[in-house]
């Protein structure tokens, strides 16, 4: 069965085909990173209007790639939420359009779970059940993984995910649009030493996060500087600033992923999502590992971020235990704010 995957929950115009005997196939991404820097952050209006206008090249790259034709689609599944009402509503009426086009089944995917089974498209996936870790812009979620549709959430952040305050934190530094790779590579240069910035709920004794505090400790940090403008604080004191940042940042993620782990007794873990594709937060949690006899999985870094394959995947997992998961009803409706425990398992 091949499986057309489209992506638009955000500022990603992902297509992608998925063949269930002989795997990913192809697909194609359009990043608006660019569109939106100029106002320091995704416009949700402009983000629908790009998906329009990418989402058919997209598609037509996908299919070349592949070497097939629109006819060789067996079934559309398409990213029904979470996210930007508009940009899912683009992406979801292209997909039932193309369904109904070529008479086809359609079926809506939810955008985490298209993150939580990514990294089962590498060379050496995870095997069922597993502990995750979804952390992107928008999400900050452990939860358990027993199988598709199988998610038991552990804990989540109570406010700032931690993408977000990556972005939010290098916005006080300047740094721009998106921040969180630019305070990544910035921190690289920093004093570990210079700046302890506090670890929220890093001893809660649960698995909740929380990343609003630790962003207005960087801004407390910022304001109190001697020069009192970002613009004139020097370079290796805003390295400073960003190294311990990420520090508290990635010692927290850290430490709730170790607790999840020995709470649960499993010894598999999986990273999901854009902050998945982290240096710093990647080498603490392989020494973590290392030192406590649990592996670590990550989706391959073309698809930390949003994309068609981690989509068409989903869809095509759902579809190969339950056929009937898909409709030939091509009406459709989208669900900007949709919790994944509401999923069902197949």
């Amino acid at each position: 069965m091949i499986v057309l995957g489209v992506e638009s929950s955000c500022d990603e115009t992902g297509l992608a085909l998925y063949d269930t005997q002989r795997g990913l196939l192809s697909h194609a991404l359009h990043s608006q990173v660019a569109m939106h820097e100029q106002y320091g952050g995704v416009v949700p209006e402009l983000a629908s209007r790009d998906h329009i206008r990418r989402a058919i090249p997209l598609l037509e790259e996908t299919l070349s790639r592949a070497s097939l034709a629109m006819a060789d689609i067996d079934a559309v599944a398409y990213t029904q939420g979470p996210g930007l009402a508009g940009a899912l509503l683009v992406g979801s009426s292209i997909a039932c359009s193309l369904a109904l086009a070529l008479d086809k089944p359609v079926l809506g995917v939810h955008h985490l779970e298209g993150h939580l089974l990514s990294p089962l498209l590498a060379s050496d996936p995870p095997q069922f059940p597993f502990i995750a870790l979804l952390v992107s812009g928008g999400h900050t979620q452990l939860m358990r993984v027993d199988g598709v549709g199988q998610y038991t959430l552990l804990g989540e952040t109570l406010d700032d995910a931690a993408g977000e305050a990556f972005d939010k934190s290098a916005k006080l530094l300047g740094l721009g649009y998106p921040g969180g790779p630019a305070i990544s590579r910035l921190a690289e240069f920093g004093d570990p030493l210079a700046y302890k910035l506090p670890r929220p709920m890093l001893h809660s004794k649960d698995f909740n996060f929380s990343f609003s505090g630790l962003k207005t400790a960087v801004l407390t940090v910022v304001k109190n500087h001697d020069e009192k403008i970002v613009a004139n604080i020097c370079e290796q004191d805003k390295a400073n600033i960003a190294r311990g940042f990420v520090d508290a940042i990635v010692d927290v993620l850290t430490a709730k992923c170790v607790s999840a782990l020995r709470h649960s007794g499993l010894k598999r873990l999986v990273i999901a999502g854009g902050v998945g594709a982290n240096a710093q937060l990647r080498a603490s949690l392989n020494a973590a590992a290392s030192a406590r006899k649990f592996r670590v999985f990550y989706p391959e870094l073309e698809f930390c971020t949003d994309n068609g394959a981690m989509i068409a995947f989903a869809g095509a997992m759902r579809l190969q235990i339950n056929p009937g998961a898909a409709t030939r009803d091509y009406s459709f409706n989208v669900r900007p704010r949709w919790p994944l425990d509401e999923l069902k398992a197949v």
